[in-house]
């Protein structure tokens, strides 16, 4: 059985790593769909799966998009696939109508948040529609965490009969082996300490992601101005790159740059070791959808401070994980942090049981056999026969004698 996963842009594949393989394994053709980029020769490589290109903007873009739209509608005229699944905002409207108008039997819609939430005017209008179309054209919305299902229905972005969650949440889990804390990958986090001029004996706040407002930035900015008042030697390390589309305040941007203590590093594939170089990960988001960045964090057995923003609240148990702080206010934030930081041993224990529950609940494995179920489902709901792996590893065979 045909599947196609498309997200809007190449680097947003990553939010797909392992499925197609995992897929393939199950008995079902999986292909991905992206926009172009450097890394689609990898990523075809990777996942040992087709991967087709079409070009589409993250931005709202009426011209372009519409280009867009039909360039992907002859696509799916061409390929059929027999399972269309769009996620990211941009792919999930465009693939989510082209699928509607090439009649994809089986469509579904992977919301990984809603940026209307903190958008206003106009702009969250058009959002909001958009949600609504991408959902309409979708026979099953995954909502990849609790609140965000319960945020959606709410709004009136889709209706409670089309929304299903995947296991306890996450669109694609975590490699846990990845991001364990081995011996190994314990001294390399120790030589990229010193590498970045880091003591052993500084305390690492840390932060991966996005640098925009919807993120945090300019909270955590200014939380860590007041946790240097207390702990001088304090290191605030941040990993990702700006963006045009919601762009921190200028203020926080010179913080940055001239702040004492901040280290900024561009996105990188080796992502995990920076998890070890922190001792506290900090997310101060105003929306998402599921944060894989905390799963990652907790993976690596680090504690979190996060925020009760949607999506957000799930990803802790207050307490026991991590830590929550209300949405925006950046004192209390400081002072959940120095909690962590003048008790070492809380923090500790909060990254432990962090990390037993990503191995519990959040595994790449449950939430692919969960995503394969609701193939299935699906597929016997619309009359398809999906063969058994053992009968379609018996029929490849026959084709190749």
């Amino acid at each position: 059985m045909g599947v196609l996963h498309a997200v809007t842009d190449s680097l947003s594949t990553v939010l797909l790593r392992g499925q197609a393989s995992y897929l393939r394994a199950k008995g079902f053709d999986p292909a991905l769909l992206c926009g172009p980029g450097a890394g689609t020769e990898q990523i075809r490589d990777r996942e040992a799966a087709a991967v087709f290109t079409v070009a589409m903007r993250r931005e709202i873009s009426p011209a372009y998009d519409l280009k867009s739209l039909f360039q992907v509608w002859r696509l799916l005229l061409r390929i059929q696939p027999v399972i269309c699944n769009s996620g990211t905002p941009k792919a999930g409207l465009i693939v989510g109508i082209a699928a509607w108008l090439a009649r994809v039997p089986c469509r579904i819609y992977t919301l990984r948040g809603l940026r209307l939430e903190t958008a206003t005017g106009i702009k969250r209008s058009i959002l909001f529609l958009t949600e609504r179309v991408s959902c309409f054209c979708a026979h099953r919305v995954i909502c990849v965490s609790p609140s965000l299902r319960g945020r959606a229905i709410k709004l009136g972005v889709l209706p409670g009969d089309k929304a299903v969650l995947l296991g306890a949440g996450s669109s694609n889990g975590v490699d846990t082996n990845r991001f364990a804390s081995t011996p190994q990958k314990m001294s390399q986090a120790a030589e990229l300490r010193q590498k970045l001029g880091i003591r052993q004996d500084q305390p690492v706040i840390g932060f991966a992601g996005r640098f925009t407002r919807d993120k945090g930035l300019p909270e955590l900015v200014a939380a860590f101005q007041s946790v240097r008042k207390e702990v001088p030697e304090t290191v605030l390390l941040l990993v990702g790159s700006y963006e045009k589309g919601d762009p921190v305040p200028q203020k926080t941007r010179d913080a940055i740059e001239s702040e004492p203590g901040v280290i900024c590093v561009e996105f990188t594939s080796q992502i995990e070791l920076y998890y070890l170089v922190m001792n506290i990960f900090a997310l101060p988001t105003h929306r998402e959808g599921f944060p894989n960045t905390v799963l990652e964090a907790h993976a690596a057995g680090r504690p979190v401070v996060t925020t009760v923003a949607t999506g957000a609240v799930d990803s802790v148990h207050h307490g026991v994980t991590g830590l929550l702080v209300p949405v925006g206010n950046s004192e209390r934030l400081a002072e959940a942090l120095l909690s962590l930081l003048f008790d070492p041993a809380k923090a500790s224990a909060l990254g432990q049981a962090g990390k037993e529950r990503v191995l519990r609940e959040f595994r790449n494995e449950a939430i692919w056999q969960a995503l394969a179920s609701l193939y299935r489902e699906m597929l016997h709901e619309r009359g398809y026969v999906f063969p058994s792996v053992e009968r379609a590893e018996a029929v490849k065979c026959t084709q190749t004698q």
